[in-house]
């Protein structure tokens, strides 16, 4: 069964070709605090060619730490961050994981931590998979 979202106004949909994420991770990056405006970005990773995504979107490209873009995604009507999409890796494209049909983050168990180096001191709380960067 395909995996799908939307933006908060619906005019972005997308499909996700697949029966589950291949991580569902807290990425704590201070970029990530910075797009969610929270402490972390909750996120789903997927194979990038299984994603279809629907609707107008714009992209930002930051640099990353590898040195390579990191593409944000987000809808152009209300703004709600769709995906980020790094150069680094690219078989795969990271969804925020907020955007997903709710029936489907009700499912959700996170399972790894990303950027710990970047965690703020008061959230303590660590899953078995905690990375200081990437993992490689």
């Amino acid at each position: 069964m395909p995996i799908t979202g939307h933006c908060l106004c619906k005019a972005v949909t997308y499909t996700v070709d697949v029966d589950a994420p291949l991580i569902t991770a807290y990425d704590h990056c201070d970029d990530c605090q910075r797009q969610s405006g929270s402490t972390y970005s909750l996120v789903t990773v997927f194979p990038k060619d299984k994603l279809t995504i629907n609707g107008p979107t714009k992209s930002w490209a930051g640099k990353g730490s590898s040195g390579h873009a990191v593409h944000r995604i987000f809808c152009s009507e209300c703004g709600s961050p769709i995906a980020h999409d790094p150069d680094a890796a690219p078989e795969i494209i990271a969804i925020k994981a907020g955007t997903l049909d709710t029936e489907i983050k009700k499912k959700l168990k996170p399972d790894t931590e990303i950027w710990t180096v970047s965690k703020l001191p008061f959230c303590q709380e660590s899953l078995a998979h905690p990375f200081k960067h990437m993992p490689e």
